[in-house]
């Protein structure tokens, strides 16, 4: 319970199931592996891909452990080795880890999967490995074998930079917390009425002026076309997609300030730097609100190697239903004309969701008629309900940050919940996914980020990767402290929820 003194550490390496996400199998057995100074990290040939996770575990080991860990293509017995190949059942992001005295083996059949795996390596490992200094050891892995592959393909996490601008190192920083969950999609919430963060070189003024504020009147900002490609490469190197939003019709006053003719009477609002929302809509009627959207939609596309492109479509309390209806249509094939598979918030499916279409949830009840009957007919769901998944709604009355929309959120309620039967008359297999939206309007920094985010999001990011049999708050508490002086050496400021035995 709450408040109990933490149970000390047991002697010996972690179990092989003390992990999050929870795997799919272990099966525990054998004697223990030590990372020593003889250890190297054995690569398969040929594999560029797996080479890079390679080298992204030995700089992860090196500091603390203060061995070399070379990362070699010979072939031997002995080492941490990354494979390439294992059975069909592992899919594109499973894995096997087999350890043993001699030799921890991760085999995939996808580098996501080697990736995932050195994730699951991580945190069997002590805490103390996340030191940026020499720590004294043991470096033990416990024996036996963990295989391990995702219940579902979308495991998410939305940072708002439209509210608050986060720069590219911090949004980095967030990718490398996200991806030690197995989290491999970053949803970048990048325009709102508080700004624009995204450089559209034929409508410059989107970003160089509607990007030039945020909430509370500060400076704002905005990613250049090679910020963006950064924060790309960089999630693609942790086997992330990312998934850029545009908002629309509505949160648009950003940019309906940065070019009058964009709205219906021509006259350009200012620009905003409150919290209130459904105020702003683009001029349906108008013409040249399709060639803006074909612009931003063509030049977003080509930037981004992913399959989604997320057009927002909620709270456009200004605009009409018709005129929703008809907006979201055009939008929904400029989105098609690219290449790109949209993604709306559930309010899509009040219009008509395009063939293929995914729609994300945020209600808080699981029962909208329209949306289950949607998702009844083909359009597959994200969930991410905001009285169980939004990392800015507060913790308890005290908490400094965030807001209270859909009440509290602690801990336990953010966990839980199961995805697979959580929305009332959705056929289990209409789930696409979860995802643990960051919304802004209270979040300033990079600490606050953390706070709001730890310890929620790897609950969330258990949600979408563990099988449904392995949810239990119980269980998943005491995994869940054992995270804290990880955290702490990794220099996240978490909130201590009193739900959680932490190990103090």
């Amino acid at each position: 319970m709450a408040g109990e003194p933490a149970a000390p550490a047991p002697a010996g390496p972690r179990p092989l199931d003390q992990v999050i996400p929870a795997p799919a199998s272990v099966r525990p057995g054998g004697e223990p592996y030590t990372i020593g100074e003889r250890t190297v990290i054995r690569v398969p040939k040929g594999s560029a891909e797996a080479r890079e996770v390679g080298e992204y575990l030995a700089a992860l080991l090196r500091p603390s452990t203060g061995h070399r860990l070379p990362v070699t293509a010979r072939p031997g017995p002995d080492g941490i080795q990354l494979r390439l190949g294992g059975p069909e059942e592992l899919g594109g992001e499973g894995y096997r880890l087999d350890v043993s005295p001699r030799a921890v083996v991760v085999r995939a059949r996808a580098a996501a999967g080697l990736f995932h795996g050195v994730q699951t390596l991580r945190q069997l490992l002590p805490a103390d490995v996340e030191a940026r200094e020499e720590r004294p050891g043991p470096w033990q892995v416990a024996g036996g074998t963990v295989t391990d592959a995702p219940r579902y393909a979308y495991r998410a996490a939305m940072l708002d930079v439209a509210r608050h601008f986060f720069t590219v190192d911090q949004v980095k920083r967030y990718i490398d917390q996200l991806a030690l969950y197995k989290i491999n999609t970053l949803h970048l919430h990048l325009t709102d009425d508080q700004g624009w963060r995204i450089a559209i070189d034929s409508w410059p003024r989107l970003a160089t002026y509607g990007g030039s504020t945020e909430v509370g009147g500060g400076p704002g900002g905005y990613y250049t076309k090679d910020d963006y490609r950064e924060i790309l490469r960089y999630a693609a190197s942790r086997h992330m997609t990312v998934v850029p939003e545009i908002d629309m019709p509505g949160h648009t006053n950003a940019a309906l300030a940065s070019y009058a003719e964009l709205n219906c009477d021509g006259v350009a609002p200012p620009l905003y730097t409150g919290i209130k929302v459904g105020f702003s809509s683009l001029c349906v009627p108008l013409e040249l609100t399709y060639d803006f959207v074909d612009d931003v939609v063509r030049e977003i596309a080509e930037l981004t190697p992913g399959p989604y492109l997320h057009i927002g479509g909620d709270e456009a309390h200004r605009t009409s239903h018709e005129d929703y209806v008809a907006f979201m249509d055009r939008a929904q094939r400029i989105v098609a004309k690219y290449g790109k598979t949209v993604i709306g918030w559930h309010q899509l499916t009040g219009a008509e969701p395009a063939e293929g279409a995914i729609a994300q949830y945020w209600g808080t009840t699981g029962k909208e008629a329209d949306v289950a009957e949607a998702a009844r007919n083909g359009t597959r769901l994200i969930l991410s309900p905001a009285n169980r998944s939004y990392l800015d709604m507060k913790y308890d009355e005290d908490t400094p940050l965030g807001l209270a929309w859909a009440g509290y959120v602690e801990a336990r309620q953010s966990y839980d919940w199961d995805p697979g039967s959580y929305f009332e008359g959705v056929p289990e297999e209409a789930v696409l996914g979860v995802e643990a939206p960051l919304w802004s309007e209270t979040i300033e920094t990079t600490d606050h980020i953390e706070f709001m985010a730890f310890p929620r999001l790897p609950g969330i990011a258990e949600l979408g990767w563990s099988p449904a049999s392995a949810l239990d708050w119980e269980a998943y508490r005491t995994r869940l402290a054992q995270q804290g002086p990880r955290w702490e050496l990794m220099g996240i400021d978490y909130w201590r929820s009193p739900q959680v035995p932490w190990n103090d």
